[in-house]
């Protein structure tokens, strides 16, 4: 008996970052889109808790209680009263560390996982609680589509997506820790006015539209700077992913990770071919979203 989760990764069209708050976290308005790489959590009734991955750069992934998806299930057994007896198995294919949100979508799966094994029929109000305790970026693992994060990106808003966008993913040789690109945000801003953050407009029409042009013309990320400061060298992978033909190039929120759109399946392979041809990247990534949320595709 064991219940098995599928959870995509995402890409941030537009990460707005505000002044760091009182309790060190920063506001944002932050448009994520589901995109379809998958990591897929199954849990399995145990004598107790454990954590084991396989996959890209599975060792890369702590097996402890620090894991999302151990988290997730501690605190739904907590909420429940009952002993989280469960063998965690996560089969990765969102890159690591890689501003992808792999983390976050284990979590958002472990979660949903649980909740199916153990029968606990939690409602989706108290799942999205328990994933915005987890952390920012899990409550939209476990919605996918498109959506508008607001506070520190956990509050979230479903946005139309009118048709397919077709991205390629450049990893980085290495990774780029989260809190010390917010960290040298705040540092490259310290003198700054910056303002409040707020979703774009025309980034959310395009979307709505299904025109890629248009979204192109509209992506944007704050944290970019400061990725680009701490990690100079994704500069020449944005440039080679421009010069291939990508109508936008970005990195995906806090980084390493590189993200080009395209307009079409065909362009979109030729952007990869000539970023794996570059020098500049790790590996090459392609797929498309919007992608579903975390969603259980065996069990029981």
């Amino acid at each position: 008996m064991s219940v098995t989760v599928r959870v995509p990764a995402k890409v941030n069209v537009q990460l707005a970052v505000g002044a760091a708050r009182p309790d060190g976290f920063h506001d944002l308005a932050n448009v994520f889109l589901a995109v379809g790489l998958y990591d897929e959590v199954t849990v399995t009734p145990a004598d107790e808790l454990s954590v084991t991955c396989e996959g890209p750069d599975a060792a890369l992934v702590p097996l402890d209680r620090t894991n999302l998806a151990a988290r997730a299930a501690l605190i739904l057994a907590e909420r429940r009263g009952i002993e989280p007896a469960v063998h965690l198995h996560i089969a990765k294919d969102i890159p690591v560390a890689g501003g992808m949100a792999g983390g976050s979508a284990d979590g958002a799966g472990a979660l949903l996982a649980c909740d199916a094994l153990w029968g606990t029929n939690a409602s989706r109000e108290e799942l999205l609680d328990i994933c915005a305790e987890l952390g920012s970026d899990v409550p939209f693992s476990l919605v996918g589509g498109a959506a508008l994060g607001t506070g520190r990106g956990e509050k979230l808003t479903a946005l139309d997506v009118g048709g397919t966008f077709h991205w390629v993913f450049a990893m980085a040789e290495r990774g780029l820790s989260t809190p010390a690109v917010f960290r040298e945000f705040d540092r490259l801003t310290e003198h700054a006015d910056v303002p409040e953050p707020v979703a774009s407009e025309s980034l959310l029409d395009a979307l709505a539209e299904g025109d890629p042009d248009a979204l192109a013309a509209a992506v944007s990320n704050d944290l970019q700077p400061a990725a680009l400061s701490l990690f100079p060298e994704l500069a020449d992978t944005l440039a080679a992913g421009r010069t291939a033909g990508a109508l936008a190039a970005l990195v995906s929120g806090s980084g390493p990770t590189t993200a080009f759109l395209a307009r079409d399946p065909r362009s979109a392979a030729k952007v990869a071919e000539a970023l794996r041809a570059s020098g500049t990247c790790r590996s090459v990534r392609v797929a498309s979203g919007p992608a579903p949320g975390a969603t259980v595709v065996a069990g029981n």
